[in-house]
């Protein structure tokens, strides 16, 4: 039986400042778009705790972006988002920028996340909820 993956909607609304000299998304903020749907998957308040209670956090460890059909100021994005624990110290997150009634992503990421502590070493990813 094959295992459906949940996806998470997050909308991202571009805005004048999100674009290059051409009017289209200037290509680095499509990861804070990606970052704001992370956070949001994950929950502020958690992010929040494991700082200040266990001094952990998450580090990106490697990314990989595809551009496929520039959003433009105006657009509300909608971001998608699925992702798998890949053993004791990584998550991958995959993402998908959709513009309105897009036929493909406007762009799409694979994104790797670790744990770190206050020191900056690798510890495992703690259990947490949308994980389960």
């Amino acid at each position: 039986m094959t295992e459906t993956k949940q996806i998470h909607h997050f909308a991202a609304q571009v805005y004048y400042e999100d674009t290059d000299h051409s009017g289209v998304v200037y290509h680095a903020n499509y990861l804070k778009f990606f970052e704001r749907a992370r956070e949001d998957v994950i929950g502020v308040k958690i992010l929040a705790r494991m700082w200040h209670e266990n001094k952990i956090g998450f580090a990106v460890y490697k990314t990989s972006l595809g551009f496929h059909d520039g959003a433009v100021f105006g657009d509300l994005l909608d971001i998608r988002t699925t992702w798998e624990k890949q053993g004791d110290y990584r998550i991958v997150f995959s993402h998908e920028a959709w513009r309105p009634e897009g036929k493909k992503p406007a762009v799409s990421c694979s994104l790797e996340l670790v744990c770190l502590d206050s020191e900056k070493k690798l510890v495992p990813i703690p259990d947490l909820a949308f994980l389960e």
